[in-house]
């Protein structure tokens, strides 16, 4: 886990850089994912374990109605908005300047200070934890966190609901498979920044197809060339969906047999080890054969090399999101409302998609993407059809408890 506040850029993070400034769009989600995603893992869950109890604890509960500041939008046309590095389209011959969002800047009046200092999800609730389990304002107006960490600033109260009459292109334009999320079920609180898949990836020149969970658990020529997510949600979530189970609805003994059946893996030596930011490189040399990963990840690794592939698992895919959220004692909501919608446009979502190659949140923004690039437009990882969709899951919301014991159980599989 990433401990300082600007770390420098890893060598894939400032290739990024470089290729943006060469004019090679899609290139900053990925490596975003793949060196900055925030991981509850093994280093992360020993850090945090501490916040997790406290977390419980009388007094960090906040009421967001009545934890609030007064909206000064109208009179101060100003936002402040935390995000992942390299998470939001930047212009070819200069990388100071961000289209999409000066686009917004010129219309609105708004002037926005965009700060990417969202490097790992437990490294930032680390900052800002104090102030806001005191009701304390954190100077942000707008964060972007992964599901799991928005839900829980939601069951904390520590983020402010949003009003819908602001939101009408979200209402309009959210992909359905992100509507009713178990832990923000009227999208309320939260509205994604860009969303991915966690499913099967493997390398074609080492390997055959892999198709199942199953599969990449048992088939002999991959013993000891398999790795899995040291992301508890995305790794069990594909468990339990190999075992026909629903990963946004089960019971402890129903996480107990899909972990039954990763122990089984872990023990005949089918999985190499668990990987956060690092089995990409590995399954794009042919040092793995096949993974759990990330669909935002593969996209770049089959620029490179079309033998290496994103598989949707027979059983399901998981869905996951980077949100964006209102902290409590914010004083812009309007202002941060009005930038979430302006995100919600076709036109917007798209050239932002073009660079970042997550899947697009946006009804409509597919026809616009076809405008700029229609090889990104066709592509399944960034616009997937319904048949990918229909089977596309989120994690169950989790109480402190749940959330405690199942990482533990995790923990002790993985070798933590």
């Amino acid at each position: 886990m990433r401990t300082r506040e600007h770390p420098p850029l890893s060598p894939e993070a400032a290739a990024v850089r470089r290729a943006m400034s060469e004019g090679r769009r899609g290139s900053g989600g990925a490596s975003r994912r793949t060196v900055l995603r925030g991981l509850l893992g093994v280093g992360a869950f020993a850090a945090t374990g501490s916040v997790l109890t406290a977390c419980g604890m009388p007094g960090t509960r906040q009421d967001p109605a009545s934890c609030r500041a007064a909206d000064r939008s109208t009179s101060d046309k100003k936002l402040v908005v935390s995000n992942w590095p390299l998470y939001i389209d930047v212009a070819e011959n200069d990388e100071s300047k961000r289209p999409t969002l000066d686009a917004f800047m010129a219309r609105s009046g708004i002037q926005v200070t965009y700060q990417e200092d969202v490097n790992d999800n437990n490294e930032f609730f680390g900052k800002v934890r104090n102030q806001l389990s005191a009701c304390q304002a954190i100077d942000r107006d707008v964060i972007v966190l992964t599901d799991w960490m928005a839900a829980r600033l939601i069951r904390l109260g520590w983020v402010q609901p949003l009003r819908k009459d602001k939101l009408p292109n979200v209402e309009a334009n959210l992909l359905d498979s992100l509507r009713g999320r178990p832990w923000d079920k009227n999208t309320e609180y939260a509205v994604p920044w860009q969303t991915g898949l966690a499913g099967i990836a493997f390398n074609g020149n080492v390997t055959k197809e892999v198709r199942t969970v199953d599969e990449l658990l048992t088939r002999p020529d991959l013993k000891g060339k398999v790795t899995m997510l040291s992301e508890m949600r995305d790794t069990m979530g594909l468990l339990l969906l190999s075992i026909g189970k629903d990963p946004s609805n089960f019971s402890e003994d129903e996480f107990d047999q899909a972990l039954t059946t990763l122990q089984r893996a872990v023990d005949s030596g089918q999985i190499r080890r668990f990987t956060g930011n690092d089995y990409a490189q590995e399954l794009a040399k042919g040092d793995i054969a096949a993974c759990a990963g990330w669909s935002g990840d593969v996209i770049q690794l089959n620029f490179e090399d079309d033998k290496v592939q994103f598989v949707t698992p027979e059983s399901g895919v998981m869905l996951w999101s980077d949100n964006m959220q209102v902290p409590n004692e914010a004083t812009h909501q309007a202002n941060a409302e009005a930038l979430m919608n302006y995100y919600y446009e076709p036109s917007v979502a798209a050239e932002l998609s073009a660079w970042v190659n997550y899947i697009c949140p946006v009804k409509g923004a597919q026809a616009e993407m076809e405008k700029i690039d229609p090889e990104l437009a066709a592509n399944q990882l960034i616009f997937p059809d319904e048949s990918v969709l229909s089977t596309s899951k989120v994690f169950m919301a989790l109480n402190e408890a749940q959330e405690r014991i199942f990482e533990q159980k995790f923990q002790q599989v993985i070798g933590a």
